[in-house]
């Protein structure tokens, strides 16, 4: 095939019928998509999510199973000929219903998985008739076929390697003939169970199967029309970027731009796969494409945030003068495969930042992580923070930074400062109830027209 494209469509792009028919003309618009990624339907996870916790309640449950319930037949009962989707989705909700009453009588992570790959086990079957049905040959291709992982349950890692294997060998063959829908988020392990790769982690299936088929573009359809400044939601004074540097996306998408998961990149940018980021519901609007370089290159490209940090400060005086302390308290990490975001270091202390992903059941550090770090020093674990990150470039050469970003924000008490370690970031913790404001005065600061 002269071109492949891999689309991957969010959960608001799937929300129904109607969205789901946009998506579908988006396809049937250009037929280098051959590789159709979504999500569950807009949500549905959040449903699973509560569904695979312990304890939930037989009521609770039952009503929870109603409202996905409604949501996909929702979809269903408008599509033609569907008594055997019906009949699908039925089992399927019916096989839910019973993992969920074991999941409730004991938590198992290995069974929590499973439960949330159910919404885009759904999604996928519903969007590959909705794709049929106006005449686009679409079959539908069950992905933990290919993407192989560990059985790190909720976090899961990819063998992607092992994937380029069998999407040569069962999935690259079949794009000739058909449109493959299929689901993004979930993989399955040596033992066959089903994994998840984290919430967000659709975009990153979609871009380890562009890397997989060899892609030539990877598109990411959202409910906004490409990347922004900021969040939109904070200030009406965001604005759309037509282009950005990997770098630059990368830095964005790591520090809670929610547009990207912050995994997306480092396929497209292994393989120098440009990456397209629009609006399903405004298709003609355009968006923002990612690549390897732009024409543009300002100071400041955007600002991003991101909520439920949890900041961990270690303080000993045994670090004083002393070798191998950090080697200890990182190995302690490592054990609990927990990934530190900043790092700031005095005489006698480390601060970490950990983030806390929505829709996570616990903190990621828990008490078993704190006992063993206190047998090496004094612990001080801190909630009810966000971080926000200034990005653009050449940023550790900008003279006049720290009265730039910081003059117009003294009022609010800053908890952490990283900056040097990179040229497209300045990094700061703030309380959360100070975040939006924060940001709404840098971006009115730094994006002033």
């Amino acid at each position: 095939m002269a071109n492949i494209t891999v689309a991957k469509f969010g959960g608001t792009s799937v929300a129904n019928h109607e969205a789901m028919s946009r998506c579908a003309n988006i396809i049937k618009n250009d037929l280098n998509n051959r590789v159709v990624v979504v999500s569950a339907s807009a949500g549905v996870t959040n449903h699973l999510v509560r569904l695979g916790q312990a304890d939930v309640p037989a009521a609770e449950r039952s009503q929870i199973l109603k409202s996905i319930h409604d949501i996909q037949s929702a979809i269903v009962d408008k599509l033609q000929d569907s008594d055997e989707l019906k009949r699908t989705v039925a089992q399927t909700l019916d096989q839910l219903a019973t993992l969920a009453d074991v999941q409730a009588s004991q938590f198992n992570a290995k069974h929590a998985d499973e439960i949330l790959s159910f919404g885009e086990q759904l999604s996928s079957l519903l969007f590959t008739q909705v794709l049929n049905e106006i005449g686009v040959s679409a079959r539908c291709f069950d992905v933990r076929q290919v993407m192989k992982t560990n059985s790190l349950y909720g976090q899961a890692v990819v063998d992607t390697e092992g994937l380029k294997t069998h999407a040569l060998e069962q999935l690259k063959s079949l794009l000739a003939d058909s449109v493959i829908v299929t689901q993004g988020f979930i993989g399955q392990d040596g033992l066959g169970h089903t994994t998840t790769l984290g919430r967000g982690g659709s975009d990153y299936s979609a871009a380890l199967l562009a890397e997989a088929v060899d892609a030539d573009n990877l598109s990411i359809w959202t409910d906004v029309v490409g990347i922004f400044t900021t969040d939109p939601r904070i200030t009406d004074q965001a604005r759309a970027i037509p282009e950005i540097s990997f770098g630059e996306a990368a830095e964005m998408a790591t520090f809670g731009a929610k547009i990207l998961h912050p995994a997306t990149l480092i396929p497209a940018m292994r393989q120098n796969i440009p990456v397209f980021v629009g609006s399903s519901k405004e298709p003609e609007k355009g968006g923002t494409f990612i690549q390897q370089s732009v024409a543009s290159n300002p100071t400041y490209r955007s600002i991003a945030l991101r909520r439920e940090q949890t900041l961990v400060t270690v303080k000993s005086p045994a670090m004083l003068h002393a070798s191998g302390f950090l080697a200890k308290v990182f190995a302690i990490l490592a054990k609990h495969e927990l990934s530190v975001d900043l790092i700031t270091t005095s005489e006698i202390s480390v601060a970490l930042t950990f983030d806390n992903p929505t829709g996570s059941t616990q903190s990621v550090i828990n008490s078993n992580v704190v006992a063993e770090l206190e047998q090496l020093c004094e612990v001080t674990v801190e909630h009810g923070l966000s971080l926000v990150a200034v990005i653009g470039n050449n940023l550790h050469r900008t003279k006049g930074l720290g009265s730039s970003v910081f003059d117009k924000i003294n009022d609010f008490n800053i908890r952490m400062i990283c900056h040097g370690a990179s040229s497209n970031n300045l990094c700061f913790l703030v309380p959360e109830q100070d975040a939006n404001t924060v940001v709404e005065q840098l971006h009115d600061t730094l994006f002033a027209a």
